[in-house]
């Protein structure tokens, strides 16, 4: 199965499941993405001392991006209109979700470039002062 076809059928709800599958399928992905997003954000804040803020921040864009793409699909693969049963409020709501986790991932790798440039400017800083 090509990437297209698994993606097709994961907006579609897949072969089981009724119409509002594949939006819950991408309500589930932002949300998980503003999951990762926020805690890579308190990672590069110094609130949580484990993980890499900047890995964080790479998968909370990647998994917004994906959460995006699969409630625009499913928006444009669904037939009917919002009140039919087929997820379309679902998926909906799962776009501005999805942006946001995105938006808290770009923001991390923002913050944690800051803090890298910080460090090294300290760390040139003391080796001047040594000299």
């Amino acid at each position: 199965m090509r990437a297209t076809d698994a993606l097709t059928a994961a907006a579609e709800g897949g072969v089981i499941g009724d119409g509002r599958t594949g939006a819950n399928l991408a309500l589930g992905v932002g949300l998980i993405g503003v999951l990762i997003g926020w805690l890579a954000l308190a990672r590069v804040a110094g609130r949580i001392s484990t993980g890499n803020a900047r890995t964080g921040g790479v998968a909370a864009v990647a998994v917004g991006l994906v959460g995006t793409a699969l409630a625009v699909l499913h928006l444009a693969t669904s037939s009917g209109g919002p009140g039919t049963g087929n997820g379309m409020v679902g998926a909906v709501v799962a776009i501005p979700l999805s942006l946001i986790a995105a938006a808290l991932g770009l923001r991390t790798l923002t913050r944690s470039r800051h803090a890298q440039r910080t460090a090294d400017r300290v760390e040139h800083e003391r080796e001047l002062g040594s000299a």
